[in-house]
């Protein structure tokens, strides 16, 4: 029988559940047109954030609204008003207001055929405001990740492995920085891009990364966050159709995309590359994947950081299952990525691809060189894969405390239950 209390909680926890979903896929989108609204980076994210909180006291009494995102912008500029008159800006903010507007209609009736050197695109002008050189690489990177992909800050910690206070000071700090340096909210020319094209580039692939295996929650994927970065890519083509590393990104995340509608089975529950029906991979996808990885050849500069990882990709996508993959190619090019951009995890994923190429035993003494990478101390990849190759080596015990560290690692709960299944049958 139910209580009033208790109906009162279920409206809280369903409104926090609402409010988390329109956070989780319009937050950047939200966030891009306050920006765009007041000029101001920093101020459009509070905004952003005192209007989430006005929908938690709100929502529960009143219900959610059939268009949450457009309520949640709309209270926030309702905000910046208030802001401006407080601050005895506010005839000034409107006069600005009213010339964007009549430059806006000016430039509607006045159209000329499409630039590509001129993006409207709020999202991509976010991701290229916070990826500004005034900006460190690793301020860039978390403060888009918390605009863009709406992640928590300690969701970001976990990512890169740092204190959840070190990634908090990095947002704050950056969004300062911006301000104090007055940073437009705009896609810079042509001749400014290269200096953060980089950035941006890291930024999209990570916010794909997000997607296609979600760092914390109760879901192994979060599709949306992985369309947007797939949208992203395809608007960076157009924008810098002159750079084979922006084709060699869009083939990685074509080529990785193809494979979602396999990777989880009917109750959501995760399904691994092996047990993967390949009659559901997006062939479409694999065919933009595969056209876009020849362009980025096609420059005859060599492959860079995503285009070697597309072009692994690529691999799986042409083979029929695991055992027909060619895994030496896909050494080699694991090898050529250590050489142009080394790191532990991309030694770690060597070892996999030796693993099936040469056998386990092999992959161990990779993997047992690893150990004391910082990078991978507190994660769960190391243990997992370490589980993997003891399992296949038949030595069990050691196996399953590997899967079991590897469990206590992991934020995802949906990968927690699969690294305990492996603990508990020690293969």
């Amino acid at each position: 029988m139910s209580t009033p209390a208790g109906d009162e909680r279920r409206a809280v926890e369903s409104a926090r559940r609402s409010v988390a979903a329109v956070w989780r896929i319009e937050s950047a989108r939200i966030v891009a047109t306050l920006t765009r609204f007041t000029g101001d980076f920093a101020l459009a994210e509070d905004l952003a954030q005192e209007a989430l909180a006005d929908a938690l006291a709100q929502w529960p009494e009143r219900g959610a609204p059939r268009n949450g995102a457009a309520w949640l912008t709309a209270v926030a500029k309702r905000k910046a008003i208030d802001h401006w008159r407080r601050r005895e800006r506010y005839d000034d903010r409107l006069v600005a207001i009213a010339h964007d507007l009549e430059r806006e209609q000016d430039e509607a009736a006045d159209a000329v055929p499409w630039d590509p050197d001129e993006i409207d695109d709020d999202v991509l002008r976010l991701v290229f405001t916070a990826c500004h050189p005034v900006l460190t690489p690793a301020a860039r990177v978390a403060l888009t990740l918390r605009v863009v992909a709406g992640l928590e800050t300690s969701e970001i910690a976990r990512a890169f492995l740092v204190p959840v206070a070190t990634i908090q000071q990095r947002i704050v700090r950056a969004k300062q920085a911006l301000g104090d340096a007055g940073v437009p909210f705009e896609v810079p020319t042509r001749g400014e891009r290269a200096e953060r094209l980089g950035a941006v580039l890291q930024t999209v692939y990570l916010l794909f990364t997000e997607g296609h295996a979600a760092t914390a929650g109760d879901d192994w994927m979060r599709p949306g966050l992985a369309r947007e970065a797939l949208r992203l890519a395809r608007t960076l083509v157009a924008l810098q159709p002159e750079e084979p590393e922006v084709h060699g990104l869009l083939a990685l995340l074509e080529l990785t995309a193809a494979r979602f509608p396999a990777r989880v089975d009917a109750r959501g529950e995760p399904v691994l590359l092996a047990d993967q029906d390949r009659g559901l991979w997006d062939r479409g996808a694999i065919r933009r994947g595969r056209s876009a990885l020849r362009r980025a050849e096609g420059f005859g500069r060599g492959l860079g950081h995503y285009g070697l990882q597309a072009a692994i990709a690529e691999c799986h996508a042409a083979a029929a299952d695991v055992d027909s993959t060619d895994w030496p190619r896909i050494v080699a090019a694991y090898e050529a990525l250590e050489r142009l951009a080394p790191s532990p995890v991309v030694a770690l994923n060597r070892a996999v691809a030796v693993s099936l190429a040469e056998g386990p035993a092999a992959a161990l003494a990779i993997v047992d060189a690893l150990e004391g990478e910082k990078a991978l101390a507190i994660g769960h990849l190391l243990p997992s894969v370490r589980g993997e190759l003891l399992a296949r080596l038949g030595r069990a015990e050691e196996a399953r405390e590997a899967f079991s560290l590897a469990a206590e690692r992991t934020q995802n709960e949906r990968e927690r239950a699969v690294l305990l299944a492996k603990a508990a049958a020690g293969r």
